[in-house]
């Protein structure tokens, strides 16, 4: 157990509470939705790293507990309207909201988690903070139009890929990092470092996700693996198993991927492979380079026990199995 276990439960406790205060005070015909994705768990990664760079660089306190919440609203209305494009029929496996209400529900409430994150943030009085989510909201939708525009294109470079997952996952990631910063009235120097942090781990974060998509039991991840092979996305684990096929192969798998025609054999066969070849392996080897450089970013912010948990939720990020 970590030796600031008691104090993370602690924060984490606090959270949980305003995140349930909160949606017990929204409407009632968007309360059940809300309610739905936020009880499906997770483990208020982005709340917890607001707090985390709060604390570290000076503020005490329950003044950031209704910033971080935000984090979370920011996440959950993305997942809900992510589900929705991607037709995914469970999410942390409990049934995606679009299904166990229905598509409209869900979009609208996801708009309403928005709109609560929103007036969260704004009202700090902080118009700095308010930018720094604003800019995280439109590059993650930015990066998820990437993806859909991408699957209807027959190639994905590594460089294209990256852009996407950087847009899609890690700048909210970021943003996390950041505003907790900018609320410690940290200096120029340090809110740099909190985002370099914020950034790099959520690139790995991203890569270590699309690698447990091809490794991880459906009894862990709560989806069976393949996913986004069945999806038509092109995941580094995929490219580097494309790349390593002759040409004439590649171009013939790539266009029955993208017409989503593969047999539930194919996709296993392709599961298997990517396993048994390394691309899984590679990818999270990609992974460790951008945790290498989040390590380097902290490494310049003041020590103590929110540094010692930055620092172990490196390596969580690199281990983890769902």
């Amino acid at each position: 157990m970590s030796p600031h276990a008691e104090r993370l439960a602690r924060e984490l406790t606090a959270i949980e509470t305003f995140l349930r205060d909160e949606t017990e005070r929204l409407p009632a015909l968007v309360r059940p939705v809300a309610a739905h994705v936020l009880a499906a768990g997770g483990k208020r990664f982005r709340p917890m790293l607001t707090v985390l760079f709060a604390r570290l660089l000076g503020l005490e306190g329950d003044g950031v507990y209704p910033l971080a919440a935000s984090l979370e609203l920011l996440h959950s209305a993305t997942l809900l309207h992510d589900d929705i494009l991607d037709g995914a029929r469970l999410r942390r496996g409990k049934t995606a909201a679009h299904l166990e209400f229905s598509r409209s529900e869900a979009i609208l409430a996801g708009d309403a988690l928005l709109a609560l994150a929103n007036r969260l943030v704004a009202d700090y009085e902080v118009p700095r903070l308010v930018s720094v989510l604003s800019e995280a909201v439109l590059r993650t939708a930015v990066g998820e139009i990437a993806e859909i525009a991408a699957s209807r294109e027959l190639e994905l470079s590594e460089e294209g890929y990256l852009e996407i997952i950087t847009g899609k996952t890690a700048y909210l990631i970021q943003a996390a990092t950041s505003v907790g910063a900018i609320a410690a009235g940290a200096p120029k120097d340090a809110v740099e470092r909190a985002e370099s942090f914020g950034l790099n781990m959520g690139i790995a974060f991203q890569l270590v996700d699309d690698a447990l998509d091809y490794t991880s039991l459906p009894e862990v991840s709560g989806k069976p693996a393949g996913s986004d092979l069945r999806e038509g996305k092109l995941t580094l684990p995929l490219l580097f198993f494309l790349s390593s096929l002759p040409p004439a192969e590649r171009a013939g798998l790539l266009g029955r991927i993208k017409d989503k025609s593969l047999a539930e054999a194919d996709v296993e066969e392709i599961v298997g492979r990517i396993r048994a070849e390394g691309h899984a392996a590679a990818t999270r080897e990609r992974a460790a380079a951008y945790v290498a450089d989040a390590a380097e970013a902290l490494s310049g912010l003041p020590g103590g026990w929110a540094a010692d948990v930055l620092s172990d939720s490196l390596q969580y990020v690199l281990a983890r199995q769902k």
